[in-house]
């Protein structure tokens, strides 16, 4: 019985089959009709002797092998009625045709029979190709289409295509599971150092899937969204791979970018499908990574695009996330570092009630973090974690990893036994200034004009206590750098306006260095002065650090409002910013210039001893200038 249903869903016929006869039935006709009646096939002789009557117009020879002829229109009826043979001769076109045996003998008796009919009728010659080659040239274009259809049709059906990604599925999401099944890709809180703040407030989330009816017993709700705000590399989607471990529910991984889509409502659409899936397995955990992608800030480019697509998308995306359909048990997990042009609408409390800051990690955060990427490392027994941790500071957990990493390959570049401690501070340098570039072609001048420069940032920056300690100077270009001096900010969450002219100053330290010793400018400090007129111009219209402007900031920290094309003061205050940033530049620059005047013997010799060894250690300048100055 089985089997017979079987057999009778084969032959029930469906869509496929009806669009596949339609097709054969039209190329068929193409074929095999020409849309025209067929000329009657007859002798040369009757030709002939039709041509001496003066009934033929014309005698098309076909290749040189065949003979149509075209009579006279009043011609036509006389001739079907003088031969049963000719009753279907067309109206129109060819009305006869025959086949020729000589070329040549055929011309001549056409030439006689005409002259005896008056020479009414033309004979002309014509090349025809054979209908074989007509044939395919013509199907060629329907082969095409046909092959086209069937692939789209094959793409419509379930399961079509390799990927079972047809025509039909273009609107689907095209979410990612997380597999929880294989233990060497489970990634669970332990695997995530630091971010302790961060995994409290999303432990609290994993908790609530784990242990639901505690808190619904005090009538607590579970949020419905957690957004993961900070810098790149912070471990925003490491903490999301960490709750796909720990929260045992279904976990749907999505990028923004996904959502994208050169097809109007194919957005929208992959996101009601998300969520529909979503409901499915619901209790289930949504994770869309970069959602700045399609979440910014709508309106922001009205005038300029006529494509609101990525809007139709983050329309469906709020109304999914809180709309009049309930969405029990799915929670959205969202990361971004671009929390600033993200749509007003979808960061309020509703869709997403919890902003969680993952920032850069502190000293005793990469302390964490560099244990997690030191245990698949070989060191040196004697290697102090304290030490990494301190010569790493802004470094983000990927930046980690990637220190980590160049050190093991330094270390086996130089056929090493274990990873010591010059492997990690090659690998900071590394990556902070890029690869030596010893054979970089410098002249003896330029070399000392770049000693200099350098003895004169490491002067200044020793010599003012509020400056970022020093910890090497080197004359050996790195990167785009001729020269650098490696310094250790310090951790500080605010910082003053004497501590900012400080560092100022040893920014300028290298120009002021060049000019005093030998009287001329060069291009080299172009960075240096890049970074002065920023932090300036930071102090007077950001920080409010002018005594002429005033306490005013004109920052916008949200991103919101829209100032691409107006400044939010006047010409006059535009002019008054301008004048206290040259202001702050000239102090900075009389500061530098009178620490250098007062210890001019000292930079001298830095910049000899930098010019003997190249690169020069903390321990050198505090021989030269003596301990620094201790901070109250």
């Amino acid at each position: 019985m089985a089997k017979e249903r079987k057999n009778m869903s084969m032959l029930r016929p469906n869509i496929m089959w009806f669009w596949t006869a339609i097709t054969l039935l039209i190329v068929g006709y193409w074929i095999f009709s020409d849309g025209e009646a067929q000329p009657v096939t007859t002798d040369k002789a009757t030709v002939e002797q039709l041509v001496r009557n003066g009934d033929v117009k014309e005698i098309v020879v076909v290749n040189d092998k065949e003979a149509r002829v075209v009579l006279k229109g009043e011609k036509i009826d006389s001739l079907r009625g003088s031969d049963k043979r000719y009753l279907n001769v067309p109206e129109h076109g060819y009305q006869l045709q025959f086949r020729l045996g000589s070329l040549e003998k055929f011309e001549n008796d056409f030439e006689k029979a005409n002259k005896e009919g008056g020479e009414q009728a033309k004979l002309i010659n014509a090349e025809e190709k054979e209908w074989y080659d007509s044939w395919l040239v013509g199907l060629l274009p329907w082969l095409v289409m046909f092959g086209l259809w069937f692939f789209l049709m094959r793409g419509m059906s379930p399961g079509g295509g390799s990927g079972g990604g047809g025509i039909m599925n273009v609107g689907k999401a095209r979410a990612q599971e997380f597999d929880q099944s294989d233990p060497n890709k489970r990634v669970t809180f332990k695997d995530v150092a630091g971010l302790e703040e961060a995994k409290v407030e999303i432990m609290e989330i994993v908790d609530f899937l784990k242990n639901a009816p505690k808190y619904r017993e005090l009538g607590a709700k579970i949020p419905k969204g957690a957004l993961l705000v900070g810098p790149p590399g912070t471990g925003k989607t490491l903490l999301a791979k960490a709750v796909a471990g720990e929260a045992n529910v279904p976990f749907l991984s999505i990028s923004g970018s996904d959502f994208v889509e050169m097809f109007v409502g194919v957005g929208a659409s992959r996101v009601r499908d998300l969520f529909d899936q979503a409901k499915k397995k619901a209790p289930c955990i949504v994770f869309i990574d970069e959602i700045d992608a399609i979440g910014r800030a709508r309106g922001k480019n009205a005038g300029f695009s006529g494509n609101d697509e990525r809007e139709n998308t983050l329309n469906q995306l709020l109304t999914e996330m809180d709309g009049f359909q309930t969405n029990a048990g799915v929670i959205i997990l969202a990361a971004t570092n671009r929390a600033d042009i993200l749509d007003k609408a979808l960061m309020r409390a509703g869709r997403f009630d919890r902003q969680i800051e993952v920032g850069l990690p502190e000293l005793n955060e990469r302390k964490e973090i560099f244990e997690v990427h030191l245990r698949k490392l070989k060191l040196d027994k004697d290697l102090d974690r304290d030490f990494l941790a301190k010569q790493t500071p802004g470094f983000s957990g990927a930046d980690i990893a990637n220190v980590c990493n160049e050190a093991a390959l330094i270390a086996a570049r130089h056929n090493k036994d274990f990873v010591g401690k010059e492997d990690f501070l090659a690998a900071v340098d590394r990556i902070i200034g890029g690869l030596e570039r010893k054979n970089k072609v410098i002249t003896p001048q330029e070399k000392k004009t770049i000693a200099y420069h350098e003895a004169g940032h490491a002067t200044v920056s020793w010599l003012l206590k509020h400056a970022n300690p020093l910890v090497k100077v080197t004359i050996i270009p790195r990167g785009k750098a001729l020269g650098a001096a490696w310094y250790l900010p310090e951790e500080r969450q605010i910082t003053t306006r004497e501590q900012m002219m400080e560092e100022l100053a040893s920014l300028l330290a290298g120009r002021v260095a060049e000019e005093k010793f030998f009287g001329h400018l060069s291009t080299g400090a172009l960075n240096d002065l890049e970074r002065v007129t920023k932090q300036c111009y930071a102090m007077v219209a950001y920080y409010g650090m002018s005594d002429e402007v005033g306490s005013m900031s004109y920052y916008d920290s949200t991103g919101q409002s829209d100032m691409a094309f107006t400044k939010p003061y006047s010409e006059r205050t535009a002019q008054q910013i301008d004048d206290e940033v040259r202001v702050l530049i000239a102090k900075a620059r009389k500061m530098a210039e009178d620490i250098i005047d007062e210890h001019r013997e000292g930079l001298v010799q830095l910049a000899e001893l930098l010019l003997e060894r190249e690169v020069v250690f903390t321990e050198d300048v505090e021989n030269i200038f003596g301990p620094r100055e201790k901070k109250e």
